[in-house]
């Protein structure tokens, strides 16, 4: 069992979705990316949506929620190639022996719906509520006001689904710049992606680890023009992304990856060619 300061550290899948290769990696040419993701014969790739649970110092956090059951019975399903056939959020968080309203806290790094969809749950045929009644959630003051009244670019990433429920339950925490959440975990806004998206560093004694979101959804969007066509502010992502990885290397800080297909955890090297992920390994080997 993997533990960084007070925390046990659980991987938590919530299944998988596809998206256009092309619009993952911006300008980068098609040959160049799919020798290191294959696309499907829609051009998507497959992507992991991984979240992280921790569990101690009498709390329980879940980061990221995954996209729940959002497109359920819809075409989007199909659209966004959602398969939670064999992992979802309820089942693997009662694999690691955790029930829904023992969730004390949820962070989210930011509200497009593949991160925040298990955050609320159906009921009936329209309606949705808090999936976890006893969770706070922390969410950046300005990512939300970002998020609530969105820009056209994200308008379909936002959806009422999964954020109205929790802006009416009083559950709800806003947050403001770097802050910590509670003992060893801190939260670390970036702004290239989508305005105030928030990575999650947890410090422990001999390691740190930082939840790194979508400044870096996959390991190979380490280099600095491998950007998704999906980044509001696609230069600023450059910027952070350069900035972050220095100040990773230089601590020795290893990263988990939400969205890479095959890598959950890696270290980072700085090599003639850049810095560049090394020991891609599961968290448990963390």
């Amino acid at each position: 069992m993997t533990h960084l300061g007070p925390y046990r550290l659980h991987t938590v899948d919530t299944g998988t979705f596809g998206l256009d290769g092309g619009a993952m990696f911006g300008i980068v040419p098609k040959p160049l990316w799919e020798q290191r993701i294959a696309p499907d014969d829609q051009n998507r790739i497959s992507l992991h949506m991984r979240c992280l649970l921790l569990n101690g110092a009498d709390r329980t956090i879940l980061i990221d929620t995954g996209i729940g059951d959002t497109f359920d019975g819809t075409k989007y399903a199909d659209i966004y190639a959602v398969d939670r056939s064999e992992t979802r959020l309820a089942t693997s968080l009662n694999d690691i022996g955790i029930a829904p309203d023992e969730i004390t806290d949820v962070i989210l790094t930011h509200l497009h719906f593949d991160h925040c969809g298990g955050s609320t749950r159906r009921v009936g045929d329209d309606d949705h509520e808090v999936a976890f009644e006893n969770a706070t959630f922390y969410v950046q003051r300005d990512h939300w006001e970002w998020a609530t009244d969105p820009n056209p670019k994200e308008a379909g990433s936002f959806l009422a689904r999964n954020i109205q429920p929790l802006a009416e339950s009083g559950q709800l925490q806003l947050v403001d710049g770097r802050t910590e959440i509670v003992d060893a975990v801190e939260v670390l806004p970036v702004h290239g992606h989508t305005r105030a998206q928030q990575m999650v560093k947890i410090a422990g004694e001999a390691s740190t680890l930082v939840y790194v979101g979508d400044l870096l959804p996959t390991t190979h969007h380490l280099p600095a023009a491998w950007t998704m066509a999906y980044d509001v502010e696609p230069l600023r992502t450059i910027e952070e992304k350069a900035e972050f990885l220095h100040e990773a290397a230089r601590s020795g800080w290893d990263l988990f990856f939400e969205h890479d297909p095959d890598v959950a955890v890696a270290s980072l090297e700085e090599t003639e060619h850049g810095i560049e992920p090394i020991r891609p390994r599961p968290l448990s080997a963390l």
